[in-house]
């Protein structure tokens, strides 16, 4: 009965989206990909930012840890509903060697990003990227975009528009049980 109704207010949320304007990303265009083998995952580009605080964040400082990168703005709806997932799994996971990193495209910047991280109370690192960062990625053009990012600093899935909690949550499970040492070189 849970996993119905979560079924019919995820459908609800991407209707309203997508008659909102939405992030680009519509039902249809939802992607999922499940958790690659090792031996087919590509390295993460690693890049660096400023968080709101102005200090500069490396993803690469984020190696030996399993990594949500979450591209998100603030205007985007579906966004809006899986942010607080993403609070969650950083308190839930944050000391079995996970972390969230958002990265905000909002082009109104920090004066858009501070009011809504405050406002959402959001627990995780952000910074702010642009087009350059988006286009390292694969071409984000779609949003939400997230990606699973192993201990070795290797995408291991990658989800495009609004997902459920459950797919999120089975992906990040998987990657924390996968023992540290056979994950580390």
């Amino acid at each position: 009965m849970t996993l119905r109704i979560s079924h019919v207010m995820m459908a609800a949320v991407i209707v309203l989206s997508a008659m909102a304007g939405g992030c680009g990303a519509t039902y249809s265009s939802v992607r999922t990909d499940s958790v690659k083998a090792t031996k087919d995952r590509k390295s993460a580009p690693d890049f660096t930012l400023k968080d709101s605080d102005g200090r500069t964040v490396k993803l690469a400082d984020y190696r030996g840890k399993i990594v949500l990168l979450n591209f998100w703005a603030t205007w985007c709806g579906p966004c809006k509903f899986e942010i607080p997932w993403f609070v969650e799994f950083e308190q839930n996971y944050k000391d079995q060697g996970f972390a969230v990193l958002g990265v905000s495209l909002d082009e109104a910047g920090w004066d858009a990003v501070k009011p809504y991280l405050t406002r959402f109370k959001v627990n995780y690192r952000v910074v702010l990227g642009d087009d350059q960062i988006a286009q390292v990625y694969g071409g984000v053009d779609s949003l939400p975009t997230t990606f699973l990012i192993d201990r070795d600093g290797r995408i291991a899935s990658v989800h495009i528009g609004l997902v459920s909690k459950d797919v999120y949550q089975k992906d990040i499970q998987h990657l924390l049980d996968v023992p540290v040492t056979a994950n580390l070189r």
